[in-house]
């Protein structure tokens, strides 16, 4: 035993340094080991992780190394460092053995999940071994990965884990909750209610359960329980839910049919994110409509845009409904026409196409005629009990509407809807709306196609009366002639308001044939008669003066001019005139100077001044008052130089002086109308009595020197020059056109510069004119109006101003109509040249030019309303072009007096137009719907009046009617770009607008 001792303690003595020195180490390493745990423990994770990794360094032993790891790697998930992942995955792969590794999973996992990070939880809590879990952790485990599954929406895999803690006293209540609104999102609503039916006690979840269970009632069907549950919790809930609570209980009142009660929660809800949907406005609109409150109901449905299903079909049917209840009337069409359109209900739709075609026909449209409407209704619905009724409105629609062109092609096209007296009258509308426009001989087709169907006399009648109208002005008055007459023997004629004026314009076709005797009989029956007013029995009176005085009757002609004139007439200087020359034919040649100097005063504007002047200066030489004579030639020469009569009343003035002896002055003017007017008549009668003055004065030498300088006559070929002249003449006059071209062109030929070359050309482009040929005919109107002013320059402006026009040559137009303007004798062409220079001048865009002409063609008091309504318009168009609304609304006014067809149709747009401009949208509104009744064979209008009624009903608030009508201007009316473009554009503005409140409303934005 001592000797164990003495070894023992020998022992000790040899080994006490070592040991000595390697304990202190560790108790050291030991102490700072506890020390970093205790900062750990006390969150201070930044200065514990420095000192864990300072006695990592130091350490030998693996265990302590371990844990010094574990709880670096600790350190920096609570530090949110970037490699904390790493250096725990680092930890678990160097340290395999170490009795902190699965803590370490759990650790880290619930760490994250405390933190709310359920996808980092998730990752830590795969890697844990469940199985060595103490089962004090297991609940834990199970709870928290199944609500980290569940806030990552993973329903599946978190109801696993949830079943897993149902039953713990600790997490079943909680798991229980989250396993039955995993159950509510399922829409398995029984078992939810069930799940929520066990926790509802805590109060922790009675709160939150309310609302769920009373929407899974809702959902389930139970309307009144989900009414009872909501209402439970509706005062005590956050606004958020307040919202949804409103909408499960006015919707299962909606469901429930209890309107009345739906309406005030149904008007709560805030929507999804501060949006309703169609459906939401369909419910609360349909609320109101169920109580009558109409107007309310039109407010919600009128919100639904761009639906199509049958919610959205179901509210444009009541929402029309609703509309025609408040008489809205063009708002049901539209809205009627929309649910038509839709296929979700078969009875909503054939009852929604059936009211569209009444309201169709009872106030227009301007989408398609009312006629094709009813048909195409029929047609559809073969079997619809109102069918009878419809088939006699599609009669009256077809005039009503004024769409005749649609009617016709409808009519003739369509073999299975035949009505033969609605195909005369639509024929006849349609030839007069023709005639009106100036297209006679189309008029004529269709007044043939309407006397084709004799179903009406007094619409037989009257096709046969206008008829002979368009051939009157087609200047075909033998056919004319026999129009009047059939029309005048037809038993429906006397019943016709055409029959009032008929003998006055027989006489005008006997008139206009030279047929005196016939015109003076039927002038006189109409001046005679009751019915003869106005301009027109002026007129008449007038041509019956002319009519007596080309038949030599003067006093009868007299007495019809003064009757002229005392009636007012508008030509009073042309009856004056009149009644002056004709005392010259009754020997009253004193009254009749008396009454020409009387003219020559009194009218110093008129167009006939030139012609009294000239007519009292030849008076005067009848007298042999030659000096009086000669003063008032002088005043022609003054006051008219570019009157026709100039070359004549020279002519007349040099024979005078040679007549007096005063052969030098005669020989200076004989000279001059030579120089100034060749090629004239005046010209070759200049030539031969020169000739003789200058053989009397034994100077022929100075004679044929003179002549030689002259181009426009051969001496030596005069004979020959009249001879083919006169060949070519001969059959024109015989109305042997063709005869007539061909001699006349070889006149030309022959003699270019021949006296009778400006004849020859004016006859030639009448003959070509004639046929139609008007490249032939230009040249030579052309050498007659670029010659000194004849006889023959009138007609040839108003013909070559006539040419240019019809080719849309504007410029050059305008220029012959200014001369024609300036240089006319006859009223007519003054009308024709202002008329077309207004017309021209717009057409070039000279806005100011055409005004001015439009404003001299008003102040003309003979002028018809279809030039009044032309230049009314002129003013408009320009006044809009240049920016002048308002002259142009007062011109687009005075249109609409007169105004017939595409005029009138115009003026109404721009009647409809500036009532939107003024903020006056209603009014606005119904002119639109006037235009859509009563033109709505006129597209283009139709088109831009729903353009305009567009922007009415969104100035309104109905975004519904604004949006529907753009997407039908876009659908319908493709070929007007520029309306479709602007279409767009507003349909874009309003659905942007409308997508802040209305989810259902899509945006290309969306």
């Amino acid at each position: 035993m001592l000797r164990n001792l003495i070894i023992a303690s020998l022992f000790l003595l040899i080994s006490f340094p070592a040991f000595s020195q390697q304990s202190a180490t560790y108790t050291n390493d030991l102490v700072e080991y506890n020390k970093a745990l205790q900062l750990y423990k006390n969150d201070q994770f930044l200065a514990a992780q420095s000192l864990f990794t300072s006695v990592k360094a130091e350490l030998n032993d693996d265990t302590l190394e371990g844990d010094c790891a574990y709880y670096i790697a600790n350190c920096a998930v609570r530090l949110n460092q970037q490699n904390a992942d790493q250096l725990m995955e680092d930890f678990v792969t160097n340290y395999p053995t170490n009795i902190k590794r699965n803590a370490a999973f759990i650790d880290v996992a619930n760490y994250y999940f405390e933190n709310g990070k359920y996808s980092y939880a998730r990752k830590w809590y795969d890697k844990v071994d469940e199985q060595s879990l103490p089962r004090s952790e297991r609940d834990r485990f199970n709870f928290n990965n199944g609500y980290a599954y569940f806030k990552n929406k993973r329903f599946n895999e978190a109801k696993k884990y949830f079943n897993k803690v149902s039953t713990s006293e600790k997490y079943g209540s909680q798991a229980k909750y989250y396993l039955g609104f995993i159950a509510y999102e399922g829409d398995e609503y029984e078992e939810a209610n069930e799940l929520f039916e066990e926790v509802k006690e805590e109060d922790r979840y009675a709160e939150g359960l309310s609302y769920y269970q009373a929407d899974m009632n809702f959902k389930l069907g139970k309307f009144q329980e989900a009414i009872n549950m909501g209402k439970e919790q509706y005062d005590s809930s956050n606004p958020q839910e307040k919202s949804e609570l409103s909408k499960i209980i006015g919707e299962s009142y909606f469901n429930l049919e209890e309107y009345a009660a739906a309406i005030p929660y149904l008007k709560e809800y805030q929507g999804k994110r501060g949006k309703w949907n169609n459906t939401d406005y369909y419910q609360l609109g349909y609320a109101y409509y169920k109580q009558g409150q109409y107007q309310n109901a039109i407010n919600e449905f009128n919100k639904i845009i761009d639906g199509n299903n049958s919610v959205a079909q179901n509210a444009y049917y009541h929402l029309a409904e609703s509309y025609l209840k408040l008489d809205q009337k063009q708002q049901a069409l539209n809205a009627f026409k929309n649910a038509s359109e839709m296929d979700f209900s078969a009875e909503i739709k054939e009852d929604s196409f059936l009211n569209y075609a009444k309201l169709s026909y009872e106030i227009g449209n301007s989408y398609e005629g009312a006629p094709q409407v009813l048909v195409s209704f029929i047609e559809q619905y073969p079997d619809n009990k109102n069918n009878d009724l419809l088939r006699d409105l599609l009669i009256d629609s077809y005039i009503s509407s004024k769409n005749y062109k649609g009617a016709i092609e409808l009519l003739e096209n369509n073999k299975s809807f035949e009505n033969k007296l609605a195909y005369q009258k639509v024929t006849f509308f349609y030839g007069l709306e023709l005639y009106n426009e100036g297209v006679y001989q189309d008029a004529i087709d269709h007044f043939n196609k309407s006397l084709k169907e004799p179903r009406d006399p007094a619409f037989t009648a009257r096709a046969t009366y206008w008829k002979a109208e368009s051939d009157f002005l087609l200047n075909n008055f033998d056919e004319a002639g026999i129009g009047y007459k059939q029309f005048l023997q037809l038993p429906g004629a006397k019943a016709t308001p055409e029959y009032n004026n008929s003998s006055y314009n027989v006489g005008y076709n006997y008139f206009k044939q030279k047929n005196y005797p016939e015109a003076i009989t039927y002038f006189k029956q109409y001046v005679s008669s009751s019915n003869a007013e106005g301009a027109r029995k002026k007129d008449a009176l007038l041509r019956l003066g002319d009519s007596y005085f080309v038949t030599s009757q003067y006093w009868p002609a007299m007495e019809n001019y003064n009757a002229a004139i005392e009636s007012g007439s508008g030509q009073n200087d042309y009856a004056q005139f009149q009644k002056a020359i004709s005392y010259g034919f009754v020997d009253r040649t004193e009254t009749k100077i008396k009454e020409l100097n009387a003219f020559i005063s009194k009218y110093t504007k008129s167009v006939y001044r030139d012609d009294a002047l000239y007519e009292l200066g030849n008076t005067y030489v009848a007298q042999n008052n030659t000096n009086e004579a000669l003063k008032t030639y002088d005043r022609l020469f003054r006051e008219h130089a570019n009157s026709s009569f100039t070359s004549k009343a020279l002519m007349k003035k040099a024979l005078l002086y040679d007549n007096t002896g005063r052969s030098a002055e005669a020989l200076a003017l004989f000279k001059r109308v030579a120089s100034e007017f060749p090629s004239t008549p005046e010209a070759m009668q200049a030539v031969a009595s020169a000739k003789i003055i200058y053989i009397d004065q034994g100077q022929v030498d100075a004679y044929a020197s003179w002549v030689k300088g002259l181009d426009f006559v051969s001496v030596e070929d005069s004979e020959l020059d009249d001879a083919t002249y006169q060949a070519a003449e001969q059959p024109y006059l015989e109305n042997k056109s063709g005869q007539a071209i061909t001699r006349f062109e070889k006149y030309l030929n022959e003699f270019p510069n021949g006296q009778h070359a400006l004849q020859a050309h004016f006859y030639l482009g009448q003959l070509y004119f004639a046929k139609s040929d008007n490249s032939k005919a230009t040249p030579h109107y052309e050498y007659v109006v670029s010659k000194e002013r004849s006889e023959f320059s009138e007609q040839a402006l108003a013909r070559i101003s006539e040419v240019y026009l019809a080719e849309k040559n504007y410029n050059k137009a305008l220029g012959y109509l200014k001369r024609l303007e300036v240089e006319a004798d006859f009223p007519q062409n003054i009308i024709f040249a202002q008329t077309n220079s207004m017309k021209a001048s717009y057409e070039l865009k000279k806005y100011a030019e055409a005004v001015t002409y439009a404003d001299k063609v008003l102040q003309n008091t003979k002028i018809d309303n279809s030039i009044k309504s032309d230049a009314q318009v002129i003013i408009a168009r320009s006044a809009m072009k240049t920016g002048d609304e308002g002259k142009a609304k007062t011109a687009y006014a005075e249109v609409s007096k007169i105004a017939t067809g595409q005029l009138a149709a115009e003026a109404l747009y721009y009647d409809a137009y500036f009532k939107h401009k003024a903020g006056n949208f209603e009014a606005s509104n119904s002119t639109v719907q006037k235009l859509a009744k009563e033109y709505s064979g006129y597209k283009l209008y139709g088109a831009k009046g729903l353009l305009l009624m567009a922007k009415n009903f969104y100035a309104l608030k109905d975004a519904y009617q604004a949006t529907y009508i753009l997407d039908s201007v876009i659908a319908n009316f493709s070929e007007y770009t520029e309306l479709v473009a602007e279409a767009k554009t507003e349909l874009a503005k309003i659905k942007a607008a409308e997508s802040k409140t209305n989810a259902s409303v899509e945006t290309n934005e969306n």
